[in-house]
């Protein structure tokens, strides 16, 4: 039996990179996956090649910092499938700069999306897993919560945030039998972080090489590694995971190359 089998699935953010890994690899685990994106093209690509490779998806577009949106979205799944059994809150930006560089509107932009992005589809999603007593919520923190890395002040906040919410909202639906659990990858080469090297740095080989190096793995991780760890949060392999940070980070957070 695969491993979501009759689960339906809503990533945020599931147009490209890791909610995409993660749709394409929930949609094969049995999952009937809901994408969405603000994207739709991006969205409808991930949906044409999940139903091309014999899987279930829908696409339902909606901006997660918009709360008219969220609602649409979230009545539109429901009147469709009638429960939603896991939310991935996977959207999300990257801020760069120190504390004084940071134009206010540069922060206001990141906490909307990093932070009002998860708090938003988690609220008009719980009462739906509150109705069914069940549900599997999956928050994408980063090692960053953990760690100090330089130039990083808004992302790491919000995804300090991201990860004592989670624990908070853990303890605030244990008794619905709903889990809350966070993942906390390193750095992941996606596109976005592909094309933030080849435009940000004079040489982004050079720049590759000096992420890889912090990392005790030599190496940098990829969306599918984040994915599979979102598919264990997902299934009820992890059913006795709550309010837990998953690490897939290469040993970045823990350890310190000599």
């Amino acid at each position: 039996m695969a491993r979501l089998e009759n689960k339906i699935a809503l990533i945020t953010g599931s147009g490209s990179g890791i909610g995409q890994s993660a749709a394409r690899l929930f949609a094969k685990e049995g999952a009937v996956v809901i994408v969405n994106d603000l994207d739709e093209v991006k969205g409808e690509a991930t949906v044409a090649e999940i139903q091309a490779a014999g899987g279930q998806a829908v696409f339902i577009g909606a901006d997660v910092t918009k709360e008219d949106q969220v609602m649409g979205m979230v009545s539109a799944a429901k009147e469709r499938f009638g429960r939603i059994d896991v939310l991935f809150n996977n959207a999300g930006i990257s801020g760069v700069g120190a504390l004084h560089e940071i134009e206010s509107d540069a922060w206001d932009r990141v906490m909307n999306v990093n932070i009002r992005g998860v708090f938003l589809p988690s609220k008009h999603i719980l009462p739906l897993m509150m109705e069914q007593r069940s549900g599997s919520i999956i928050n994408m923190s980063s090692c960053i919560a953990e760690i100090g890395l330089a130039r990083r002040a808004s992302y790491s906040a919000t995804k300090g945030a991201v990860l004592a919410l989670t624990k908070s909202m853990q303890v605030d639906y244990a008794s619905y039998n709903i889990r809350v659990n966070a993942l906390l990858p390193g750095t992941i080469l996606t596109p976005f972080v592909e094309n933030y090297l080849q435009t940000s740095y004079d040489d982004p080989e050079a720049a590759i090489a000096a992420l890889k190096s912090r990392q005790l793995s030599g190496d940098l991780g990829r969306p599918e590694d984040v994915a599979q760890a979102a598919l264990f949060l997902a299934s009820d392999e992890s059913k006795f995971m709550m309010g837990s940070p998953l690490y897939i980070d290469g040993g970045v957070t823990f350890g310190k190359n000599a």
